[in-house]
């Protein structure tokens, strides 16, 4: 009997049950807010609460009230919600230039000094971003840059480049560098070698590391309430928050503007998937 071992097939069954019974706990916890979410978002006013499983009358109007600005929270949803979109964009855009120039000056160009400074970026990060908020809400008011979305947009580079160049750098230290010697006895200057070779083959990491930044800015919040004061100027993120201000807040009407400022992240990540992945994780493992 010592001898003995189980067949293939049943080792298989084995470890897919184990996952099985690991996944589906962890899959019904991630989907319950999302389900309560879309719950109160789809129940009439005030039969969010009433325990059911789904709402005796299901209706769309809540979405209504949303789109078409009814409620007097929602007077600047579309503006904010240009307001959320320039500011994430611009902050994906600025990080990903910032961190790809950064990762090819530190890993391919070697340039002196540049592991030091990738040291001292990663550092910041010992340093949890909401103990940085008051500091830079002084240096943006220094700045003259108080109440614009300059000063979201700078601020969240901010926190967002240290991880990006280190992603990119783990990324392209993977790069053969056969390609760099075979294009510079072509005659490849350095930007020639960063456009024709460098960026083409981090494709994948920079659409991930971009994602990141974006994402991440998205969902911002502190910044974005402390920087950020007139209505016009406010991201959703932080907008949204003015509900919680009522007495007897509106949850149909908060749940169905948070259900639609979901959707377009959610739209990214799916659209940028597969790069995801294979980006955030490219380094990871030496070949």
């Amino acid at each position: 009997m010592s001898g003995f071992k189980l067949p293939g097939w049943w080792r298989k069954a084995s470890l897919e049950a184990q996952l099985l019974l690991v996944g589906i706990p962890v899959f019904i916890w991630t989907m319950l807010p999302v389900y309560h979410l879309v719950l109160f978002a789809i129940s009439p006013r005030d039969k969010g609460t009433t325990g059911r499983l789904w709402p005796e009358n299901p209706t769309l109007a809540n979405f209504s009230t949303v789109f078409e600005q009814k409620h007097f929270y929602l007077n600047h949803f579309w503006v904010q919600l240009g307001n959320s979109l320039l500011i994430a964009v611009s902050v994906g855009l600025l990080t990903l230039f910032i961190s790809t120039c950064a990762a090819f000056s530190i890993s391919r160009l070697k340039v002196r000094g540049g592991r030091t400074v990738l040291n001292m970026a990663l550092f910041t990060y010992f340093i949890p971003a909401a103990f940085l908020a008051v500091p830079m809400y002084k240096t943006m008011a220094n700045y003259g840059l108080l109440n614009t979305k300059l000063s979201m947009i700078l601020a969240m580079v901010t926190i967002a480049s240290p991880y990006c160049i280190w992603v990119l750098k783990q990324a392209s230290d993977k790069l053969p560098w056969e390609l760099d010697e075979a294009a510079r006895m072509d005659g490849a200057t350095p930007m020639q070698l960063f456009r024709l070779v460098y960026l083409p083959l981090m494709v994948p990491s920079m659409v991930a590391v971009g994602t990141y930044a974006l994402l991440l800015a998205w969902n911002e919040y502190l910044y974005g309430f402390l920087l950020l004061s007139k209505e016009t100027d406010l991201p959703l993120s932080v907008a949204l928050g003015n509900f919680l201000a009522a007495d007897d807040s509106p949850w149909e009407v908060l749940m169905a503007t948070g259900f639609v400022y979901a959707l377009p992240p959610a739209a990214i990540y799916y659209a940028f998937k597969r790069y995801m992945v294979s980006g955030l994780t490219a380094g990871a493992v030496k070949s």
